[in-house]
This record gives C-alpha cells, sequence and structure tokens, in this order.
C-alpha cells in the first residue's frame, strides 16, 4: 500500500484514520508517494500538509466522511503531484492551495486559513488565530490580498524593529518598507531608504533582523567583504548560525505562487 495511517489517541480516531487511509488508497496516487492520514480534534475541514522531502500528511477532523475526503484528494492531485515533485527535486517555488485550513506563517508561528464570505470593508486578516481571507473567488486575487497584508502588517512591525537595530549599526535610514521585490530578499537606496521582500515576515523575527541589518550595513559598506561582515557581527553575534538557519528556510518561503 501507498501509506501508512498514523494512529492517534483514542479507538474512535483511530478507526475514522485507517477508514480515511482506505479511501485514499483506492485513488491513482503515485506508488512512489509516501502519505499518511492524521486525525487532529481541532480541525474542522481537510487539510493537506507536504512535507520538505516531499512526504504528505492528510489531516481531518474527527467526524471526517471518508469518501467526502478521497473526493477532495481527487480534485487536488495533479496541483498535488507538482508540489510534491518540486519538493522532492528540492527546488522551484512554493505553491498554496488557498482553501480552508491550509497553512501560512507569520514571524514564525503558523496560523491557518479561514475563507470567509466577501462583504464590504472586509480585508485579510488574523483573527482568533486564523489568517481570515475574504472569498474573491479568484486564486490569483486572494494571493495579491494575503502578499499586500504581509506588507501593510510587516511595515508597521519592521517600523519598531529597525531604530535599535539602526544605532547599533551606527546608521540613520530613511524610509524602511516590505513590499514585493522580485527575486530580491531586500535593497536600499543611495538616499537611505530600505526595502525587505513581503515573503520574509513569514520567517522568525531574528532572521528578519538579519536581512534588515544587512541593507542597514550597505548604507555603511557597500561590498560583501571582511570590513561588512565584521559590521554584521558586531551586531549579531551569532550571525554565522542566523546565516545558515536563513538558507534552510529561504526555499520554502511563499511568494504568492497559487
Amino acid at each position: 500500500m501507498a501509506g501508512t495511517a498514523l494512529v492517534t489517541a483514542g479507538w474512535y480516531e483511530c478507526r475514522v484514520s485507517l477508514s480515511v487511509q482506505s479511501a485514499l488508497a483506492s485513488l491513482p496516487m503515485p506508488r512512489e508517494w509516501t502519505w499518511r492520514v492524521v486525525v487532529r480534534p481541532r480541525r474542522r475541514t481537510l487539510g493537506i500538509e507536504i512535507q520538505e522531502d516531499g512526504d504528505v500528511l492528510f489531516a481531518v477532523p474527527p467526524d471526517a466522511d471518508p469518501r467526502a475526503v478521497a473526493e477532495a484528494v481527487r480534485s487536488r492531485l495533479p496541483r498535488l503531484a507538482d508540489e510534491v515533485e518540486r519538493r522532492r527535486r528540492g527546488g522551484g517555488e512554493p505553491v498554496k492551495e488557498l482553501v480552508g485550513g491550509a497553512s501560512f506563517a507569520y514571524l514564525g508561528r503558523r496560523h491557518r486559513l479561514k475563507v470567509v464570505p466577501d462583504e464590504p470593508g472586509r480585508r485579510v486578516r488574523l483573527h482568533q488565530g486564523w489568517l481570515e481571507l475574504p472569498d474573491s473567488g479568484s486564486p490569483p486575487q486572494g494571493a495579491r490580498l494575503i502578499a499586500e497584508w504581509y506588507a501593510a502588517r510587516g511595515t508597521r512591525w519592521v517600523a519598531t524593529r529597525t531604530a535599535p537595530l539602526a544605532e547599533r549599526t551606527g546608521v540613520t535610514p530613511g524610509e524602511v518598507t516590505v513590499r514585493d521585490l522580485g527575486e530580491r530578499w531586500g535593497a536600499c537606496r543611495p538616499d537611505g531608504s530600505i526595502a525587505l521582500h513581503w515573503a520574509l515576515m513569514q520567517l522568525p523575527p531574528d532572521l528578519v533582523d538579519l536581512v534588515l541589518v544587512h541593507e542597514l550595513t550597505h548604507l555603511k559598506v557597500s561590498a560583501h567583504g571582511a570590513a561588512f561582515r565584521h559590521r554584521m557581527r558586531r551586531v549579531l553575534g551569532d550571525l554565522e548560525t542566523l546565516e545558515r538557519r536563513f538558507a534552510e528556510a529561504e526555499a520554502d518561503l511563499w511568494r504568492g505562487a497559487v
């Protein structure tokens, strides 16, 4: 069989897990996939998580209907296959499906997506632990709204973060904003303004600080030589550790692909 179910606490949850596993086993999933089913008491809808190594986790609520879960997975198989292949290759841009239960990180903490009715004045927001997205009916439009939320909220957060780091770096920056920078994570201009990519706001604060200090340091030193790293290390004593963690995390940063 292609996958195995994760048996969770409780006889009933175990039965649900096995029932869903049996329903999924009837789908035309590639034989090389490794997948498992887990019952999560607080879930209300199906969640699909693709691990870094390409393994697939199907998270279901305790009252899951196995046939309904199987049909939902069947409809997503083409997109799912693309993402599993990307993860196994270790490259490509992460893709998200904007459905209820999808996982989105903000400053290192993960939040589940809740698609809510689109009403006048309603915007993307964090509410009671959920990231709420007004249902526009268009995945690209939904992705744009979430990116704008990251940018707006990130700009406010970075504003409070910049002053102490700038003081320790020995510079006085101009405006600091969070926006879409394409393939770049950070940028600085001769007038002292700095920009960070909105996707960075998915990272823990200390990794955002790493990119921010990098750009602040460029206001003093343009090249990436010994003097540049010496200045960065004066602000971030664990520079090498932060750089290693960032290198491990950046491939998984979502940049709006749906």
